[in-house]
């Protein structure tokens, strides 16, 4: 009895790939799949050639195609799931402490994209931009997916590299702040990303294509207990979210 024929499996996996990361390039496609650049290429264009995936020109990522994306088998993920269900429950969160909320999905080896956000109805509120994509470690959610990824100091050095800080973050710092938020669970921010805005991020790499929440409020406006008790009211959303997706 014959196994699996590969090439069709790795088609697949590009279709699973592109419903949970959405449009993806060529070699984060190659990478994910592990697959050769010329091998995957060829897959690619078979897969346009059948109507299921279809490549954006400007930016020469590839999609599937709206029939396609439409299709339960591969809508029906945890990070689907994860991205259909989470609004109410970020809402509320937000609403209950002020803050503005983001649900981060990573999207290739070097970036991360905004999937959902929400805010409070306050007065005086931060709000995030629909879809903004940010290099994978900015931020305190760079921060909480490399702790929660628990990568080495040569790869985090890589994603730091690009990072444009609003205040000076010396590399040694960063990877400091890294390990911390292994330890708590939980990354902060205190302006270093932007300046008069204080971030908490809780990584959530369980459900692919990788995930992380964030909350954001205005520098000052928080003591430090108050930090770590926003700290650990994401880390209860986060569960609560996978716990559903699930």
């Amino acid at each position: 009895m014959t196994g699996p024929v590969r090439s069709v499996s790795q088609a697949f996996a590009i279709l699973r790939l592109l419903g949970d990361a959405g449009a993806s390039t060529l070699s984060d496609i190659g990478r994910s799949v592990g697959l050769s650049p010329s091998s995957c290429l060829n897959l690619l264009k078979t897969l346009v050639a059948e109507g299921a995936i279809e490549r954006e020109g400007a930016s020469k990522r590839y999609r599937l195609t709206a029939p396609w994306l439409a299709t339960e088998a591969l809508r029906d993920s945890a990070g689907a799931r994860l991205v259909d269900r989470a609004l109410p429950r970020m809402a509320a969160f937000a609403q209950s402490t002020e803050a503005a909320v983001g649900l981060w999905k990573i999207v290739s080896r070097d970036r991360m994209q905004l999937a959902v956000r929400a805010e409070s109805d306050a007065g005086m509120r931060l709000s995030l931009a629909d879809d903004q994509r940010q290099p994978l470690g900015s931020g305190a959610a760079g921060r909480a997916i490399a702790a929660a990824q628990g990568v080495g100091e040569g790869e985090l050095a890589r994603r730091y590299a690009p990072v444009r800080w609003q205040a000076e973050l010396p590399f040694e710092t960063y990877a400091r702040q890294v390990r911390e938020a292994a330890a708590r669970g939980y990354a902060i921010d205190q302006g270093y990303t932007h300046r008069g805005v204080w971030t908490v991020a809780a990584g959530m790499t369980g459900i692919a294509p990788g995930f992380c929440l964030s909350a954001s409020v205005v520098a000052g406006s928080q003591s430090d207990a108050g930090i770590e008790a926003l700290g650990a009211k994401l880390i209860g959303l986060r569960d609560e979210l996978v716990v559903q997706a699930a």
